[in-house]
Protein backbone atom coordinates (compact mmCIF):
# COMPACT_ATOMS: atom_id res chain seq x y z
CA UNK A 1 0.00 0.00 0.00
CA UNK A 2 1.25 3.58 -1.14
CA UNK A 3 1.83 6.23 1.38
CA UNK A 4 1.91 8.98 -0.92
CA UNK A 5 -0.29 11.95 -0.26
CA UNK A 6 0.77 13.61 -3.28
CA UNK A 7 1.69 15.96 -1.24
CA UNK A 8 4.09 18.21 -3.13
CA UNK A 9 7.51 20.10 -2.10
CA UNK A 10 9.25 23.14 -3.19
CA UNK A 11 12.06 22.37 -5.55
CA UNK A 12 14.06 25.04 -6.17
CA UNK A 13 17.14 23.14 -7.39
CA UNK A 14 16.10 22.98 -10.80
CA UNK A 15 15.13 26.27 -11.15
CA UNK A 16 17.21 28.52 -13.68
CA UNK A 17 18.26 31.92 -13.09
CA UNK A 18 16.20 33.06 -15.62
CA UNK A 19 13.26 31.22 -14.33
CA UNK A 20 13.72 33.15 -11.29
CA UNK A 21 13.48 36.11 -13.14
CA UNK A 22 10.08 35.25 -14.33
CA UNK A 23 9.19 34.56 -10.88
CA UNK A 24 9.80 38.14 -10.00
CA UNK A 25 8.24 39.52 -12.55
CA UNK A 26 5.47 37.94 -12.18
CA UNK A 27 5.20 38.46 -8.47
CA UNK A 28 5.66 42.17 -9.34
CA UNK A 29 2.79 41.92 -11.46
CA UNK A 30 0.89 39.95 -8.70
CA UNK A 31 1.14 42.52 -6.49
CA UNK A 32 0.75 45.31 -8.54
CA UNK A 33 -3.00 43.32 -9.22
CA UNK A 34 -3.59 42.97 -5.87
CA UNK A 35 -3.01 46.52 -4.82
CA UNK A 36 -5.24 48.16 -7.79
CA UNK A 37 -8.26 45.19 -6.81
CA UNK A 38 -7.93 45.89 -3.08
CA UNK A 39 -8.60 50.19 -4.37
CA UNK A 40 -11.93 48.62 -6.98
CA UNK A 41 -13.42 46.17 -4.26
CA UNK A 42 -16.31 47.19 -5.10
CA UNK A 43 -16.92 47.04 -8.38
CA UNK A 44 -16.27 43.78 -11.05
CA UNK A 45 -13.16 45.58 -12.45
CA UNK A 46 -11.34 45.46 -8.82
CA UNK A 47 -12.58 41.55 -8.87
CA UNK A 48 -11.24 41.39 -12.06
CA UNK A 49 -7.83 42.40 -10.65
CA UNK A 50 -7.57 40.59 -7.29
CA UNK A 51 -8.36 37.40 -9.90
CA UNK A 52 -5.65 38.43 -12.28
CA UNK A 53 -3.21 38.79 -9.23
CA UNK A 54 -4.36 35.44 -7.55
CA UNK A 55 -3.70 34.04 -11.44
CA UNK A 56 0.35 35.38 -11.26
CA UNK A 57 0.75 34.11 -7.77
CA UNK A 58 -0.83 30.76 -8.40
CA UNK A 59 1.37 30.21 -11.20
CA UNK A 60 4.47 31.38 -9.30
CA UNK A 61 3.50 28.05 -6.74
CA UNK A 62 3.03 25.84 -9.32
CA UNK A 63 6.45 26.62 -10.65
CA UNK A 64 8.13 26.66 -7.38
CA UNK A 65 6.72 22.97 -6.57
CA UNK A 66 7.57 21.85 -10.18
CA UNK A 67 3.97 20.81 -11.26
CA UNK A 68 3.61 21.18 -14.49
CA UNK A 69 6.24 23.51 -15.26
CA UNK A 70 6.23 23.59 -18.54
CA UNK A 71 2.34 23.72 -19.08
CA UNK A 72 2.67 26.75 -16.50
CA UNK A 73 4.74 28.59 -18.91
CA UNK A 74 2.71 27.99 -22.65
CA UNK A 75 -0.77 28.99 -20.33
CA UNK A 76 0.91 31.92 -19.06
CA UNK A 77 2.08 33.76 -21.98
CA UNK A 78 -1.30 34.25 -23.29
CA UNK A 79 -2.75 34.59 -19.93
CA UNK A 80 -0.25 37.34 -19.89
CA UNK A 81 -1.04 38.52 -23.28
CA UNK A 82 -4.27 39.05 -22.68
CA UNK A 83 -3.23 41.50 -19.26
CA UNK A 84 -1.94 43.81 -21.80
CA UNK A 85 -4.27 43.81 -24.70
CA UNK A 86 -7.19 44.46 -21.88
CA UNK A 87 -4.80 47.22 -19.98
CA UNK A 88 -4.64 49.04 -23.73
CA UNK A 89 -8.35 48.44 -24.64
CA UNK A 90 -9.86 49.51 -21.89
CA UNK A 91 -7.70 52.40 -21.23
CA UNK A 92 -6.33 53.83 -24.33
CA UNK A 93 -8.14 52.77 -26.73
CA UNK A 94 -11.87 52.84 -25.26
CA UNK A 95 -11.41 54.70 -22.32
CA UNK A 96 -10.10 58.92 -22.25
CA UNK A 97 -6.89 58.53 -21.62
CA UNK A 98 -3.97 59.33 -23.81
CA UNK A 99 -1.24 56.88 -24.60
CA UNK A 100 1.81 56.67 -23.61
CA UNK A 101 1.05 60.10 -21.52
CA UNK A 102 -1.42 58.87 -19.03
CA UNK A 103 0.48 55.60 -18.55
CA UNK A 104 1.32 55.83 -15.12
CA UNK A 105 3.63 54.74 -12.79
CA UNK A 106 1.88 51.63 -11.89
CA UNK A 107 1.04 50.74 -15.56
CA UNK A 108 4.16 51.59 -16.30
CA UNK A 109 5.94 49.27 -13.96
CA UNK A 110 3.22 46.54 -14.61
CA UNK A 111 3.34 46.43 -18.33
CA UNK A 112 7.18 46.00 -17.99
CA UNK A 113 6.99 43.63 -15.90
CA UNK A 114 4.49 41.29 -18.21
CA UNK A 115 6.66 41.90 -21.44
CA UNK A 116 9.50 40.60 -19.22
CA UNK A 117 7.78 37.74 -18.15
CA UNK A 118 5.94 36.94 -21.69
CA UNK A 119 10.04 36.50 -22.69
CA UNK A 120 11.19 34.70 -20.12
CA UNK A 121 7.99 32.29 -20.60
CA UNK A 122 9.01 32.21 -24.33
CA UNK A 123 12.86 31.14 -23.79
CA UNK A 124 11.75 28.27 -20.51
CA UNK A 125 9.38 27.10 -22.90
CA UNK A 126 11.87 26.60 -26.33
CA UNK A 127 14.32 24.98 -23.47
Amino acid sequence: MSTDTGGRSLDVESLSGLAYVGIIAAIVSAVIHLRLGVGFIDSPLGISFILAGLGFLGAVVLVLLNYRRRTVYAVGIPFTAIQIVLWYVFNFAAGDKAFPADVGTLGAIDKLAQVVLIAVLVVLLRE
